[in-house]
């Protein structure tokens, strides 16, 4: 098959579907381009099809690339018969085609080389073929100079027999799928590590088929034997005293009769041991863990993209508040656009615990800058700079602003970084953190792509996975985001601009330095005055950059320039302006798509056309949401079993999903906790930054573990209840009001996830 057709098979389409994306792909159109704006072409290919599509092009190509540099080393050598040429092009993966080729590659000399030099190899052949002669009958005549005795002559032939077996391509790939079906990937403790060890102990005597091991515990084991503290093995079960399975399909494989000899017994013996199991092992120990990796990274990909599409609570005054306890809070003002207007820093907190001061503070400068929101990041100190800003809004009435917590993740990673430091050079470190915790809250796309997006922090084992691969699908996440919402080129940071397609970062800064030599855009067609910005970028991008109240109302839509024409055929038929139209669902109702659909416009393009100008601009990330934390609980001691309370999804992995119930400390809803049905998969159910109403399983204060539940009726066990504790906290009562939280940010505590295993080793029951 050619490569449209195998990639067909992967992404659920047709061929000539995939013929026609790879053409564009290849004229360097991008994925948001093509999937957007050349729907006939491609016959409707999705972005998540797309870029799974360009990275199976990818392998394939590098593939053949392999493959072709593979026949031509062989060729040289005289050695490419007909039937090793067809094995090689019909090699489907890398692996296979590494096999073939090792027999081939250079290589220090062996001690089969040195072997067959000395003449050895008719002495095995007659060692195969005569299984019931005496073996040293038989090597007693290749006795040489060279080879001075009988067992130098037979572990001559041994060296030979086990370098042909380890190089059978056909062998190992029986073998390896063999494995891949039936082996158990086993983990122990590395004697004398218990201690250090102490986080993977729910993996000290750990077994598992490996074809079926969860991404999350494949790579727990994989950092623990990295660490030096778990030891990995793969095998099949074999009770004592049995022949290793794998031996006998090596016999099966080469049909060796080994029944009467006990020297070709004991060659295969040593293959499997000696050679094929280590090799093998390891192949499936990489296999085992290239998917892992992806499955993880699919997960930090899908946890990215619903925390970047988050609802936006849009362009308000709002009152940043980076909490902290001796270094104080730090206060900032944005406006509407998210420009910084003012700064200040209050000691709420011990041990200066000015808090009525604080509180005026806060005061006089909602006031002065008529602040709507009150956002306040959720790290240290959080719960009690929640508490100060409910006082804030109880005691100043004229105050009409929301308070919302959201994730602070990463704020500190953009307030060093050079675009922090470009955007705000005279202003401290310390308050830039600040402006990105207000900023977020009123847009977290436009504030988030200025995060590497790794420093997000909704992932699993981020750090262990491959960082190229996590690099580009985050890389691609984040691109697919963008240009789903849009960007308003008058507004935007190079951070946001430089992920619209066919933008490159250097046309990102040639854009704002354009901007700010000439002023605002009024229109799309200056964006061909930008420096680099040629008719080809200008193609790929102008479809997702918005100019508001320019001079063509279409340059504030997604409709592309290319479409302008077809636009001026349906408002001609309908004898009205562009004005009476764009925004207007009933003028449009009965245009009927087939009518205006040419070879020009398809009528897929004809249909997205009509229904952007029904809703041009539409924002799809629809309407902002707040969770409530409950004020009589802030820290993991306040905990109860039993209790109900509401909290934001933080990160969902393959076991669960994490919950931020404002604690400090995410609590673990585990994947049979999610919902009353079966669930398979965590992400069907929930995603980062759904509002979650939990019941609370158990509580480990020591160990700071919270097990949550989200069934409706959820009741953990009952155990003696603890009188003595229920008298000291009856009647007390919610002093503040209860505290909203913004749905669309995330903070996963990493360290969590280490404890959660246990809860997540029920999976296996």
């Amino acid at each position: 098959m050619n490569h449209a057709q195998i990639i067909a098979q992967i992404i659920n389409a047709q061929s000539q579907q995939v013929k026609a994306a790879i053409g564009l792909l290849d004229n360097g159109d991008t994925v948001p381009f093509i999937s957007r704006y050349r729907k006939e072409v491609t016959g409707g290919l999705d972005d998540t099809q797309l870029r799974l599509m360009d990275e199976k092009l990818t392998y394939l190509r590098e593939l053949d690339t392999r493959r072709e540099t593979v026949m031509d080393v062989i060729k040289e050598q005289g050695k490419l018969t007909d039937e090793l040429k067809q094995a090689i092009m019909t090699a489907d993966t890398k692996t296979r085609l590494e096999d073939l080729y090792l027999p081939f590659k250079k290589k220090r000399q062996t001690k089969a080389q040195i072997a067959r030099k000395a003449g050895l190899e008719p002495l095995l052949q007659e060692l195969i073929e005569q299984p019931l002669t005496d073996v040293n009958s038989l090597a007693e005549k290749f006795v040489t100079d060279e080879v001075k005795t009988i067992d130098d002559a037979l572990d001559g032939a041994r060296q030979i027999a086990l370098e042909d077996i380890a190089e059978d391509a056909d062998l190992i790939q029986k073998l390896r799928d063999w494995l891949w079906e039936n082996a158990f990937i086993s983990s122990s403790l590395v004697k004398a590590k218990e201690q250090e060890a102490s986080k993977f102990k729910d993996y000290f005597e750990f077994s598992e088929l490996i074809k079926k091991i969860p991404s999350h515990r494949m790579l727990a084991i994989l950092r623990g034997r990295n660490e030096g503290l778990l030891s990995l093995k793969i095998d099949v079960n074999v009770e004592e005293g049995i022949q290793h399975p794998a031996v006998t399909k090596i016999i099966q494989h080469l049909r060796w009769d080994v029944d009467g000899s006990a020297w070709l017994k004991r060659t295969l013996q040593l293959a499997w041991v000696s050679k094929l199991h280590v090799r093998l092992s390891l192949q499936l120990t990489n296999q085992a863990r290239i998917g892992a990796d992806a499955e993880a990274i699919n997960v930090f990909a899908r946890n990215m993209k619903d925390v970047l599409l988050a609802a936006p609570a849009g362009g308000k005054a709002t009152l940043g508040l980076d909490p902290g306890f001796r270094t104080g809070v730090k206060v900032v003002v944005v406006d509407k656009t998210g420009k910084l207007t003012d700064t200040a820093v209050i000691y709420p907190h011990a041990p200066q615990k000015q808090w009525d001061k604080s509180k005026h503070v806060l005061a006089a400068l909602c006031m002065k800058h008529k602040v709507e929101l009150i956002s306040i990041g959720n790290g240290t100190a959080s719960r009690e700079t929640d508490q100060l800003a409910a006082e804030l809004l109880q005691d100043f009435k004229d105050i009409k602003a929301q308070k919302i917590m959201v994730s602070e993740a990463g704020a500190s990673i953009y307030s060093a970084s050079a675009a922090a430091a470009k955007e705000f050079p005279g202003l401290d470190v310390s308050y830039r953190g600040s402006v990105s915790i207000a900023r977020r809250l009123q847009d977290p796309l436009a504030e988030l792509v200025k995060i590497e997006p790794k420093a997000i922090g909704v992932g699993q084992y981020q750090h262990d996975v491959n960082q190229v691969q996590l690099n580009k699908a985050l890389g691609d996440t984040v691109e697919d985001c963008v240009n789903s919402v849009g960007v308003d080129v008058n507004m935007a940071s190079p951070a946001l601009l430089k992920y619209v397609a066919g933008i490159s970062e250097s046309v990102a800064q040639e854009i704002i330095n354009y901007r700010d030599e000439h002023g605002r855009f009024d229109n799309r067609k200056q964006l061909l005055k930008v420096k680099r910005l040629g008719e080809k970028m200008f193609t790929q991008c102008a479809g997702f950059l918005r100019i508001r109240n320019g001079k063509q109302p279409l340059d504030a839509s997604a409709v592309h320039p290319e479409a302008y024409p077809l636009v001026e055929n349906i408002i001609k038929s309908l004898d009205c302006t562009i004005k009476d139209v764009i925004g207007k669902s009933s003028q449009l109702a009965g245009v009927n798509p087939r009518d205006f659909a040419n070879d020009q416009f398809g009528l897929e393009t004809v249909k997205d056309v009509i229904d952007e100008l029904k809703k041009p601009g539409r924002d799809p990330r629809g309407e902002f949401k707040t969770a409530t934390f409950d004020d009589t609980v802030h820290k993991i001691s306040d905990l109860k079993k039993g209790m109900k309370l509401e909290g934001i999804v933080t990160n969902v992995t393959a076991f669960g999903a994490f919950v931020d119930i404002g604690v400090h400390q995410d609590g673990l809803v585990h994947i049979s906790q999610l919902a009353d049905a079966f669930v398979k998969d965590p992400s069907d159910v929930v995603k980062a930054g759904q509002i979650l109403k939990v019941t609370v399983m158990e509580v480990d204060v020591a160990r700071k573990r919270i097990a949550l539940s989200a069934k409706t009726g959820a009741k953990p066990e009952r155990k003696q209840p603890n009188k003595s504790q229920d008298k000291k906290n009856y009647g007390k009562k919610n002093t503040y009001n209860k505290t909203p939280r913004h749905t669309g940010n995330s903070n996963h505590a990493f360290g969590a996830l280490a404890d959660a295993f246990k809860k997540a080793k029920k999976e296996t029951k």
